[in-house]
């Protein structure tokens, strides 16, 4: 499948209240060139509430892609599935209201994600721990080995999370 309107998405919790959800476009998988960048922000966001991670994101996600328009590949910060059962986590609730492919890029281990695949980038020791819906889970964790920025977080994600919290 050929990825070629890509998108990289975060959502921040300003201390204010509300949401902010970044979100930015590239013409392939490994981000190389930004052809857009859009920010939504919402007057009211869910609380957290465990387990329910979702309810809290989609919204602004939600408010960010309609911005963006259609796109083919979705990268968020989070885990697409909880665990290898397939609770499902941000990821996989965004590929049910999107329908498109979804990367799920965690920067901290989640105890029940076994099935993660660890990705190293960069000089990092500590990996990123990758899951996916739509793609082949080896394909989504040599995506994010090869998106742009040579830190452990890719560019796109560093930029997202920049954008949302500005």
């Amino acid at each position: 499948m050929r990825h070629t309107r890509c998108a990289a998405v975060d959502v921040h919790y300003p201390d204010a209240g509300g949401a902010k959800a970044a979100l930015v476009l590239a013409a392939g998988p490994a981000f190389a060139e930004i052809t857009g960048e859009h920010v939504a922000r919402l007057d009211e966001a869910e609380p957290y509430r465990p387990g329910a991670f979702y309810l809290r994101e989609l919204p602004a996600m939600r408010a960010v892609l309609r911005r963006a328009g259609p796109v083919d590949l979705l990268v968020v910060d989070g885990y697409v599935h909880l665990d290898p059962d397939g609770r499902p986590g941000l990821g996989a609730h965004a590929h049910e209201e999107f329908g498109v492919p979804v990367i799920g890029v965690a920067k901290t281990a989640f105890r029940t994600a076994t099935h993660a695949i660890p990705v190293l980038r960069g000089k990092a020791v500590r990996p990123l721990h990758v899951t996916a819906i739509g793609l082949a889970p080896d394909e989504a964790a040599r995506i994010v080995r090869t998106m742009a920025g040579p830190h452990r977080l890719p560019d796109a994600l560093r930029r997202v999370d920049r954008l949302s919290r500005e």
